[in-house]
């Protein structure tokens, strides 16, 4: 139970059509943001990151939980030792642990078990998510809907990455254990997903590609 509570603050009552506007023009920045797999190896602003790990960090999460976390990897030689346990999962993967439909499926996109982003971009966000946490006694306190908390921060880490103006990437080697080992991480995490960020290297060329229509997506009652 919250025991403190304070006036709502940073709510604006706006015009419909000054809603309808705002929610365009956010529309038409998210429909630019494409998956990268080709980057430059261009530096970012480690500030740049971390304003956008602070948008990601205002999600709703069960309880207020926020059971997230975002490790920031910029080490070559970490990305490194990244990029070849990925690459050893991918491989057992392309080889035949993902089966013939997904990879008929995966196909038309151009993917294979060579990852050389994972070298290439400037940065690597490796998001976790806690399961439980520890109270002042090393007690542990389960956290409540922890992979759909983690979900939402991450797609808001997404957007405000492409807001920024960064190209990004959704990286999940199956299994991804190896991270929590090279980066170091408690047993109360698990690996949610890779986030490569940069920016997209010259002339990159991406899948043609479409999103569904409204109708496909939104049901009226």
């Amino acid at each position: 139970m919250y025991h403190n509570f304070i006036p709502l603050s940073g709510y604006t009552k706006r015009s419909q059509t000054n809603m309808l506007d705002r929610a365009t023009i956010f529309y038409d920045l998210l429909k630019t943001r494409r998956s990268v797999r080709e980057f430059s190896d261009e530096a970012v602003s480690l500030k740049i990151i971390d304003s956008c790990i602070l948008s990601a960090g205002t999600a709703p999460s069960g309880a207020n939980q926020q059971p997230w976390h975002f490790v920031v990897i910029k080490d070559p030689a970490v990305k490194r030792n990244i990029r070849l346990a990925a690459e050893k999962e991918e491989q057992e993967f392309y080889a035949g642990r993902a089966g013939e439909t997904w990879l008929e499926t995966l196909q038309p996109l151009g993917t294979s078990a060579d990852k050389p982003f994972l070298d290439k971009a400037p940065v690597l966000i490796a998001i976790f998510e806690q399961k439980y946490q520890l109270d002042q006694n090393q007690k542990q306190l389960k956290n409540y809907y922890s992979k759909e908390s983690t979900g939402i921060a991450t797609g808001m880490l997404i957007t405000a990455l492409h807001n920024a103006g960064l190209a990004t990437l959704t990286h999940t080697p199956s299994p991804m254990n190896f991270l929590s080992k090279i980066l170091r991480r408690p047993t109360g995490e698990r690996p949610f997903l890779l986030l490569v960020v940069g920016f997209p290297a010259e002339n990159v060329m991406v899948p043609d590609i479409s999103k569904k229509a409204l109708d496909e997506i939104r049901t009226m009652r």
